[in-house]
This record gives C-alpha cells, sequence and structure tokens, in this order.
C-alpha cells in the first residue's frame, strides 16, 4: 500500500516537470528550436493538425527554421498558421520551403518571457503540491481504514515529503536554466 501511493505520487509529479518542459519549449530563446511550432496548427482538409504533420520541420541554422510541406497548397496555410500562432515569428516563403527567421530578443522581450516561464513553473509547483496533498489524504484514508501503522503514516509522510522537495528542486533548478538561455545573447 504505502508503495503504490508513492509510485503514483511520483509518476504524477513526473508528470508535472514533462508538462513544464513542454511549457518551456514553447517560450522561445533567441535560438531556432523545432519544438517552438508544436503548438502551431494547420487546417488540412477541414481538421486542425499540428504542423508537423503536414510538413517537415528542420533547423537550418541557429537562427532560421526551414519547414518543407508536403504538399504544395499547403505553403499559405502553414504561414498564415505561424503568424496566428501569436509567436512574434514571421515566416518567408521560397517556393515550396518556408523559412522562419528567429529575431533577436529584445531586453524587454526576454524579461516578458521570464515572466511567463516564472508563471508556468508557479503553477507547475502548485500541481506538484497538490499531488503532495492528495498523497497524505490516501495515507490518511489508508491509516483510518487500519491497513497502515501510525509509524507506517509518518514514515510515508516523510517520503511524500522528500519527494516534493526532490521535485520543487528540479523544477527550481529548470527554471534558472530556461532564464539562463533567455538572457543570453
Amino acid at each position: 500500500m504505502s508503495n503504490q501511493i508513492k509510485q503514483q505520487a511520483e509518476t504524477k509529479m513526473q508528470k508535472a516537470i514533462e508538462s513544464l518542459e513542454h511549457a518551456f519549449n514553447r517560450i522561445r530563446t533567441g535560438r531556432a528550436s523545432v519544438s517552438i511550432l508544436d503548438g502551431v496548427r494547420v487546417m488540412y482538409y477541414g481538421n486542425e493538425v499540428p504542423i508537423s504533420q503536414v510538413a517537415s520541420v528542420t533547423v537550418e541554422d541557429a537562427r532560421t527554421l526551414s519547414l518543407t510541406p508536403w504538399e504544395k497548397h499547403l505553403v499559405g496555410d502553414i504561414e498564415k498558421a505561424i503568424l496566428n500562432a501569436d509567436l512574434g515569428l514571421n515566416p518567408v516563403s521560397a517556393g515550396q520551403v518556408i523559412r522562419v527567421p528567429m529575431p533577436a530578443l529584445t531586453e524587454e522581450t526576454r524579461k516578458n518571457f521570464i515572466r511567463k516561464a516564472r508563471g508556468e513553473t508557479e503553477t507547475i509547483r502548485v500541481s506538484v503540491r497538490n499531488i503532495r496533498r492528495d498523497a497524505n489524504s490516501d495515507i490518511k484514508i489508508a491509516l483510518n481504514a487500519k491497513e497502515i501503522t501510525e509509524d507506517d503514516e509518518r514514515r510515508m509522510h516523510d517520503d511524500i515529503q522528500k519527494l516534493t522537495d526532490k521535485y520543487i528542486a528540479v523544477i527550481d533548478q529548470m527554471l534558472v536554466q530556461k532564464e539562463k538561455d533567455l538572457m543570453e545573447i
């Protein structure tokens, strides 16, 4: 019972970390990264699909993404989708290839992106704390049902707290790294 509660909590906390990584990938730095376009969706035969399903997305150089649509008629739709995604990117088409240059970040934009990263981080911290609360609640239920002893309860609470502290430290380290990436010129 105790290992099951701890494993469930750890699995949920790991998913929260993955969610933060995904959120950080959407916050662009000055460098080109394929993951910047992950949230962009293109209309394709009446359905909205991720851009990666209608085009090959590659990093051409440190500041340029290159997209090659699978079908020629999608060039305009892909350009429109990137513009509408409000990422601050301006795609340029050259025949069948779309190039997306990454504009240099101003000091103000960097600070806004850092603010956004801190907001995402706080959301994930709250999520991890909620997972801890739920695990502690499960432990209390197990104690009340006489499935575990009071000693087991204290030990399990300590284990869950250590797990929470570990994941909060990982989250904080990820934020420090993202801020460092954003402040690089």
